[in-house]
C-alpha cells in the first residue's frame, strides 16, 4: 500500500467531511460566488483548518479569481491544493546514523500518545537495524513508566527507568549512560507534559536538556512534539507553548484517523513553522509513518 492509499485509508472521516461539504457548495453552479467562498472558509474551519489558515487559503483563492476571471469548481480546488501544500512545507524525515548515538526526545501534553509513539518508534528502528534504548522519564505517571515497559518486552529493548515521582533529569542522565555503555544508536526519551504550570514545564525540559547537552555532546538531538489530532485546535494551543519552551526540531501528529480534525497538520503547521515529521493513522504498530504533504492534502481534498 503507498503513502497515498494509507493517507486516505487513515484520513477517511476528514476527507469525507471535507468532500461532502466541497461537493454541496459546488454542485449548484460549479462556478464559486462570493456566498459559496464564504461557505468554503466556514468548511474548512469546521475541519480544524483554522482560522487563520482558511482565511489565508481563501484569500489566495480570491486573489487567483481576481486575476484570472476563473471561479470555476477547477480551479478553486487547485488553488486549495496549492495553498495547503505551501502551508505545510516540504517533507521532513528523520535522519539518523548507526554507529554513534541518536537521542529522540518526546514532548507534549499528557493523553497525546507520547509513550505509544516512544514504543512504536523504538519498533521501527530496530528493524531498521538500530541498538535501541528507551527512558522512562515521565515519572509523573506509574501507568506511563509500566507502559514503556511493556514496549520493551514487546521490541526486547532495555527500558531505563527510577520510581514514580524521582526527578526526570535523573532518569535522562542514567539512560544517557547506559545508551553509551552499550553502544546503542538511538535513545529514545518519554517525557511528561503538564501545562498547568508553564514555568515548572519549563525548568523541567531545560534541566533535561542540559543534562544531554553535557553527557551526550556528540549526539544528535531530535526534539519531537507530540499532539493529538482528535483536540481539534487545543493541538494548535500545545504546540504554541511547547515551541516556547523546548527546542522543538519537528512534530508527530497522532491519532488522525480518529475523527474528522485531520485539517489541524495544517493549522500547527501554519502556526509553529516546524516540519511535520510523522502521522499516526491506526493503531497498528506500523501505523506511525512518515508524513508526505502531497499524499496527506491529496487525501483531504475530492477529486479534481
Amino acid at each position: 500500500m503507498g503513502f497515498l492509499d494509507v493517507f486516505k485509508k487513515g484520513l477517511k472521516k476528514t476527507r469525507d467531511f471535507v468532500s461532502d461539504g466541497f461537493n454541496k457548495i459546488a454542485a449548484n453552479m460549479g462556478v464559486f460566488d462570493e456566498d459559496m467562498l464564504d461557505e468554503l472558509e466556514m468548511l474548512l474551519v469546521q475541519a480544524d483548518i483554522g482560522a487563520r489558515s482558511a482565511t489565508w487559503l481563501m484569500d489566495k483563492i480570491r486573489t487567483h479569481i481576481k486575476k484570472t476571471g476563473d471561479a470555476s469548481r477547477e480551479a478553486v480546488l487547485n488553488q486549495l491544493r496549492v495553498g495547503m501544500l505551501e502551508i505545510v512545507g516540504k517533507p521532513g524525515r528523520l535522519d539518523f546514523q548507526k554507529g554513534s548515538l541518536n537521542i529522540i526526545l518526546l514532548v507534549g501534553v499528557n493523553g497525546t500518545g507520547k509513550t505509544t509513539t516512544a514504543g512504536k518508534l523504538c519498533s521501527r528502528y530496530q528493524k531498521e537495524g538500530f541498538r535501541t534504548i528507551m527512558g522512562a522519564a515521565d515519572t509523573f505517571r506509574a501507568a506511563a513508566i509500566d507502559q514503556l515497559k511493556v514496549w520493551g518486552e514487546r521490541t526486547s529493548t532495555p527500558v531505563i527507568s527510577h520510581d514514580e515521582g524521582s526527578d526526570p533529569a535523573a532518569v535522562v542522565y542514567d539512560s544517557i549512560k547506559a545508551a553509551q555503555a552499550r553502544k546503542a544508536d538511538l535513545l529514545i526519551l518519554d517525557t511528561a507534559g503538564r501545562l498547568h504550570n508553564k514555568q515548572n514545564l519549563m525548568a523541567e525540559l531545560a534541566k533535561i536538556r542540559r543534562i544531554i547537552d553535557r553527557e551526550a555532546p556528540e549526539a544528535k538531538v531530535e526534539t519531537l512534539l507530540v499532539i493529538d489530532a482528535t483536540t481539534g485546535q487545543n493541538a494548535v494551543v500545545q504546540a504554541q507553548v511547547f515551541s516556547e519552551v523546548a527546542q522543538v526540531s519537528g512534530l508527530i501528529i497522532t491519532k488522525m484517523d480518529g475523527n474528522a480534525k485531520g485539517g489541524v497538520a495544517i493549522a500547527v503547521s501554519q502556526e509553529t513553522h516546524t516540519p511535520l515529521y510523522l502521522a499516526g493513522l491506526g493503531e497498528g504498530v506500523d501505523d506511525l509513518i512518515d508524513f508526505d504533504p502531497d499524499s496527506f492534502v491529496a487525501s483531504l481534498l475530492p477529486e479534481a
